[in-house]
């Protein structure tokens, strides 16, 4: 795959204003990652046809989760609202780690898509206690 299919997928699945600012922060130490990510996750595996990309957001919260990864998990709860998931599906997901990645890392995972979800409008803000 091209350098320039890799960067349309990640666009569509991350969204222009991440790709910008992450392509923004480029410097010649991290440009060689950049390229390595956007050809080949983006280009190569995402570019995959056997799996759909509603199955690749449940793959990649799932591997984010058990890897502690929660910076990388608030980029992908956006990235799965974009390829099709609700917000309910992502619960499902997130239910699905705590049996298999541990309660704690299932309990930090809830509070950084909890926090994605209120950023993008798709679930309420919880009522503030004791007011």
């Amino acid at each position: 795959m091209s350098h320039d299919e890799g960067m349309r997928i990640r666009r569509e699945v991350l969204g222009d204003p991440h790709v910008d600012r992450a392509t923004a922060r480029t410097t010649d130490f991290t440009a060689d990652f950049q390229e390595l990510i956007t050809r080949y996750a983006w280009g190569e595996i995402w570019a995959r046809p056997l799996l759909d990309r509603r199955t690749r957001s449940c793959i990649t919260l799932t591997a984010l989760v058990a890897g502690g990864h929660l910076e990388e998990l608030a980029m992908h709860v956006r990235a799965a609202l974009r390829n099709g998931l609700d917000p309910e599906e992502i619960k499902e997901v997130l239910l699905q780690t705590a049996i298999y990645c541990g309660v704690p890392a299932a309990n930090s995972a809830f509070a950084v898509a909890q926090r994605v979800l209120i950023e993008e409008g798709r679930v309420d803000a919880p009522d503030d206690v004791g007011t």
